[in-house]
């Protein structure tokens, strides 16, 4: 069908070009004087005739090149065909007001060459423009929105979305949180994490394939089964290479919120004036309060860095550093807490044998 479809093309300018251009071609070989040729339905059929044959040399050539175009359009979001396409429109006109301007100066050479010139230079900064700027108009356009009294009475949180990063989507707790209801608002998954996600799934080490594989199964369990809004975010930042870079510049434009337990990124998006929410920092929050001089019962697991040291852990993996619990590797002992440390990468309790205690 393709096919028939060029080749009418090609009859149809061979024969508007027949009508136009074979009477000057007979003038200049001396040929005018032949009425038959003189015809324009004649001359006509004889350019259609002419490039229907060039057709057999050219059709394949036109197809294919055809064919890489819609398939090269087709891979193109279509914000950034959309957006494209009004800023080429906005060049042009643009560009046709101030030619119509420069036409009411007599300038020969000026009202000839400008309007060209212009046509090109404001047809492709408006399409430039529309196409880098995408992200600031969508969100402009999407802000702008009036919101309705039910809206304004809603949590402002509840409409802020919540970007999910690589690391916290491979960590799984996050499925669980949605699962409660405490992450509220739109949860947004950009397309360049699903992509990282797919090439640490198709790693030939193990342990990354399978890291990536978890993942994708997370994401297909909060989108299935959990009842949280998710949405797919088709953008991406080609001027930027790092992905964690790309979630900090899409939260900024988009007032977003970057979910994470990494804690290089949580810095990151602190020093930019990010907003970030680190389930590390929830996971701490949420944990039982220990303070010093309160008495836990806990198994020694193994020695220490320091000398005499011995470590054991809660059951939500809490590391207890024993001062001279090197002894009771294996056994199960009565501790007194000394000490908490408490950061972001995580929570460590500093204690001492209740035993040691009661001798002193």
């Amino acid at each position: 069908m393709l096919k028939r479809i060029i080749q009418a093309c090609f009859l149809i300018t061979g024969g508007t070009l027949g009508i136009f251009l074979i009477s000057d071609l007979l003038t200049l070989i001396n040929l005018e004087n032949v009425t038959i040729l003189n015809n324009p339905y004649m001359t006509a059929i004889i350019g259609a005739l002419i490039f229907y044959l060039i057709t057999f040399w050219a059709v394949d050539y036109v197809v294919d090149f055809v064919k890489w175009f819609e398939e090269s359009l087709i891979k193109v979001p279509i914000t950034d065909i959309l957006f494209g396409s009004v800023g080429l429109i906005l060049g042009l006109v643009i560009a046709f007001l101030v030619g119509f301007a420069l036409n009411m100066i007599e300038v020969p050479v000026l009202n000839t060459v400008a309007p060209i010139l212009l046509t090109l230079l404001f047809g492709y900064l408006g399409s430039q423009v529309g196409l880098k700027k995408r992200h600031e108009l969508m969100t402009l356009f999407t802000r702008n929105k009036k919101k309705t009294a039910e809206e304004e009475a809603e949590p402002a949180n509840k409409n802020v979305l919540k970007i999910l990063d690589t690391s916290v989507i491979i960590d799984g707790r996050i499925a669980d949180i949605c699962q409660t209801g405490f992450l509220e608002g739109t949860v947004v998954i950009p397309q360049f994490v699903l992509a990282e996600l797919q090439h640490i799934a198709d790693s030939s080490d193990a342990l990354k394939r399978n890291r990536g594989r978890r993942g994708l199964d997370i994401l297909n369990r909060i989108q299935k089964e959990l009842s949280v809004k998710v949405e797919i975010y088709e953008g991406d930042f080609e001027e930027i290479q790092e992905v964690d870079s790309k979630l900090v510049k899409l939260a900024k434009i988009t007032n977003g919120v970057v979910v994470t337990n990494d804690f290089n990124l949580n810095k990151v998006c602190e020093l930019q004036k990010v907003a970030v929410l680190n389930i590390n920092d929830l996971a701490n929050a949420v944990k039982p309060v220990v303070l010093p001089g309160e008495e836990m019962h806990v198994q020694v697991i193994k020695d220490g860095k320091e000398q005499n040291q011995g470590v054991a852990y809660l059951d939500d993996g809490t590391m207890i550093v024993v001062e001279g619990g090197r002894d009771y590797i294996g056994k199960h002992i009565e501790v007194l807490v000394t000490s908490v440390l408490q950061t972001s990468a995580g929570r460590m309790i500093f204690a001492k044998p209740k035993l040691l205690e009661r001798a002193l």
